[in-house]
């Protein structure tokens, strides 16, 4: 089952996240090698695909896992998490109708 996994960050993350980001993207890129990984990103803070010292206030990370459990034990060792960028972290079913 696939399952959407959104973090938030806390304020004035960003240098954080790009200390951290080569780990965070070592385990998604290992999800893509697998044919698990659906969709990954985060969430510019301001309106713009590159949004430079503003940041990001989040991010979200839909990948197939075998049960709920399973996509929380993953959630729970991202980098970002561990690096205390992400304030919060949600994890929940995610039914993909479209495309």
């Amino acid at each position: 089952m696939n399952y959407a996994i959104i973090g938030h960050d806390v304020a004035d993350s960003l240098a954080h996240r790009l200390a951290a980001r080569p780990a965070h993207l070592a385990r998604l890129e290992t999800l893509q090698r697998e044919g698990r990984l659906l969709l990954a990103g985060p969430f510019p803070a301001i309106d713009s695909i590159d949004p430079g010292p503003a940041g990001f206030t989040g991010s979200l990370i839909v990948a197939e896992f075998s049960d709920l459990a399973a996509a929380q034990a993953w959630a729970e060792a991202d980098p970002y998490l561990a690096a205390g960028i992400y304030a919060s972290v949600s994890v929940q079913p995610f039914k993909k109708v479209l495309p």
